[in-house]
């Protein structure tokens, strides 16, 4: 504006146009845009991110992810295989597994559950006083309260009873509800076992013990003795596995169709003689209960073949002052005594130093001095001067001693090599565990050599068990065959022999002939003129041994605490031996009778008399003896034909099958209890042992397996082409032949 020719240069701010206002509205979009694109980027390479990574974990460590999951719910647990069973060799059961079920329930299954519990409701009423009524332990009441707590619970593993006996078993299988199924009473039943012996502590020690314990780490240890120790694989088996689910509260449950069956133990028969043992075991119990001393044992072995019949092993409870089984004291080594003059007589014979009839001066002093060593006599020889075959009849240790020096003196050494020749100085070859082996004195040191070699001619300084004494004296009544002793005849599994153990000879000529014979007319003067003639006065038929008493030193034990070790040991009939026998006995200290002519030929003595009546001159105290035929101790079929043909007849058997259609049924013996029905296993593709089955029987099973069948002959099935076990292909014929 002008005005009076004055320019008014004042520059007024206007406001922003829509146009600048709009440009910065963009601005502040595009921002915001921008962080968003940018947040979207981030979450979706994010995203893309845990897409891979999950993509990965499962197509490349799902399984590894996956089995450490399960392993923190889930675990393999053993199945244990059956334990096999040890026999006499008549068949008597001597030890064997008795199953035992714990049974447990499930109260989430679908069968209790159904309905809003239903069956359940319907039943546990019924249940209760069932339970109450056998078991006795709780009343009525109180099983349904502790049952409906757990069914509002919903346990899975619920403990109702442990170690039921098969008989209970079948009762409780009975009971209401239970009777209905797993899947609708929801009942869980597992099948364990117990190692029992039929004939109490017969043979006890010698049979041994099958048992399992837990150690400081929790890990499971098997302790077992005798023949469950020595043939433990044999019976033991294969264990199957199952897997095991936990569920709320650190229960388990069994996986269905999880479970590899185990291959159950194969079965000991072993040469015990059951009634040869129960005679051994109580002619020596008789008497250590007379004479109160720590412990005896004895032995029979079959003369012929080295098979033991009777293995007695009687220890004293030294707060209740019973006997048991508690150790193999056949095994034990000790110094043996006077027994051991008969490996000195063999040894001077063999070599020719004396003779039989030479004469040997004694003395009348009860002592003499023999070489470097005062050599006492436990009692005094009836005259100065006896024969080498007196000498031995009267267990004079100067007689002995002074034979050993005239052999030995210049040598003490070569003495060793004579009890090596007679197994003496190795351990006993027997099949059991942990055997000790002998010991012996130095023969070789200067200043000791000779006075070893002349105390170990009548039994001291060298320390050998009852069962190398034996062994020795029963070659001599095996007329110098010297045989290996053994427990076991043979292992068997469902009747079938998968092993058979035949008398091994250790020695075929131990010495010479006349060597032997000369032994054997000097135990029988033992006998009848010696050491052992008022034990056996009036016994009817010829017995031959050897008496023997000696100091005992053992541990502890000092020759000065008047503990002795009485033996006894000799076979019979003399003239034509069939058994062997041999008996030691532990005295307490400063016993009054200790000698082995009063304390172990006793014993001896009954042993003898009584398998002399029964086997020797055939005279069995049973009325009758049936020939024995094994079609009449195995049969197998169908399980429900076989009970109901035993139920017809009315004879009494133990049920192992519970509801397996296919069973076997074993008769242990005439006199040896009920026989016992056993489950026959069948699995697809694996060959079923059909031995001892009907023709229509094994025909139904095989041809329902797919198998073509030939057979040969009549009766039942005595052998198949396929063995039990083999896995089976397509088109396999199977030859079964009958008789």
């Amino acid at each position: 504006m002008r005005a009076g020719g004055w320019t008014d240069t004042t520059t007024t701010k206007l406001p922003l146009t829509g146009l600048n206002a709009g440009t910065k509205t963009l601005d502040v979009k595009r921002d915001i845009l921008w962080r968003v694109y940018l947040g979207f980027v981030g979450i979706v390479l994010i995203s893309i991110l845990v897409l891979g990574r999950a993509f990965y974990i499962q197509r490349f460590q799902g399984k590894h992810w996956r089995s450490m999951g399960d392993s923190l719910h889930q675990r393999f647990q053993p199945v244990l295989a059956e334990r096999g069973a040890i026999y006499s060799e008549d068949g008597q059961m001597l030890s064997i597994s008795i199953p035992t079920f714990d049974v447990y329930m499930d109260f989430n299954a679908d069968g209790l559950r159904e309905k809003k519990g239903k069956r359940f409701i319907e039943n546990v009423d019924s249940f209760s006083i069932s339970l109450a009524g056998f078991f006795k332990d709780k009343s009525p009441a109180q099983y349904k309260r502790d049952l409906q707590v757990a069914f509002k619970n919903n346990e899975r593993y619920y403990l109702l009873k442990k170690k039921l006996s098969f008989e209970q078993y079948k009762v409780f299988r009975e009971f209401p509800l239970v009777r209905q199924g797993r899947n609708k009473s929801g009942v869980i039943v597992e099948v364990n076992s117990v190692r029992q012996t039929p004939f109490g502590l017969l043979a006890n020690r010698t049979i041994g013990l099958a048992r399992e314990f837990k150690d400081v780490g929790n890990t499971a240890r098997k302790q077992n003795v005798g023949l469950e120790r020595s043939y433990d694989t044999v019976l033991s088996g294969k264990d199957g596995i199952k897997l095991m689910r936990s569920i709320a509260g650190g229960a388990q449950i069994p996986v269905e169709g999880s479970q590899t069956d185990p291959e159950n133990g194969k079965d000991i028969y072993t040469t015990i003689d059951v009634n040869i043992q129960d005679i051994t075991e109580t002619a020596l119990l008789r008497m250590m209960q007379q004479c109160e001393g720590p412990y005896g044992t004895a032995i029979v072995m079959e003369t012929s073949t080295g098979k033991i019949r009777a293995m007695a092993n009687l220890g004293r409870n030294s707060k209740t002052g019973n006997y048991y089984e508690d150790d193999n004291y056949a095994l034990r080594t000790t110094e043996p005594g006077s027994t051991i003059k008969l490996a000195t007589l063999l040894s001077v014979l063999e070599k020719g130093t004396s003779n039989l009839n030479d004469m040997v001066e004694i003395g009348s002093a009860g002592r003499a001095q023999v070489g470097k060593k005062m050599v006492p006599d436990a009692e005094r020889a009836p005259r100065p001067y006896l024969s080498v075959k007196e000498c031995f009849a009267h267990s004079s240790n100067i007689g002995m001693s002074k034979l050993a020096y005239k052999a030995f003196a210049k040598n003490p050494e070569e003495l060793k090599t004579y009890l090596h020749r007679f197994h003496l100085d190795v351990r006993s070859p027997i099949d059991l565990a942990n055997v000790p082996k002998p010991q012996m004195a130095p023969l070789n040191q200067k200043g000791s050599a000779e006075g070893n070699m002349l105390w170990m001619s009548f039994g001291y300084g060298v320390q050998v068990s009852p069962l190398h004494i034996i062994t020795l004296y029963n070659a001599i009544a095996n007329n110098g065959r010297m045989m290996k002793p053994y427990l076991v005849s043979s292992i068997q599994s469902n009747g079938v022999i998968h092993k058979q153990f035949e008398p091994v000879v250790m020695e075929e000529r131990l010495c010479k002939p006349e060597v032997i014979q000369a032994a054997r007319t000097s135990m029988e003067a033992t006998v009848l003129d010696g050491t052992a003639t008022r034990a056996f006065k009036g016994v009817p038929f010829a017995l031959a041994g050897k008496t023997g008493t000696a100091h005992v030193w053992d541990g502890p034990i000092k020759y000065s605490d008047g503990v002795y070790q009485a033996t006894f040991v000799g076979y019979f009939p003399a003239d034509k031996p069939m058994y062997t026998c041999i008996v030691v006995i532990r005295t307490k200290p400063r016993a009054a009778s200790h000698f082995g002519g009063t304390l172990a030929a006793p014993v001896f003595r009954e042993i003898a008399t009584k398998l002399y009546a029964m086997y020797v001159e055939k005279k069995n105290p049973t009325p009758y003896i049936a020939v024995k035929d094994s079609s009449n101790f195995f049969y197998a079929g169908f399980a429900p034909d076989i009970k109901n043909v035993m139920g017809t007849l009315k004879m009494p058997y133990r049920d192992s099958v519970a509801q397996n259609s296919w069973a076997s049924l074993f008769a242990t013996s005439a006199d040896a209890g009920k026989p016992v029905m056993k489950t026959v296993q069948v699995k697809s593709q694996v060959m079923p042992n059909v031995r001892g089955m009907g023709l229509k029987d094994a025909l139904y099973l095989l041809e329902n397996m797919g198998l073509k069948v030939a057979v040969k002959g009549k009766g039942k099935v005595t052998l198949q082409s396929v063995p039990p076990g083999a896995t089976l292909g397509k088109g396999v014929t199977v030859i079964l032949e009958l008789s």
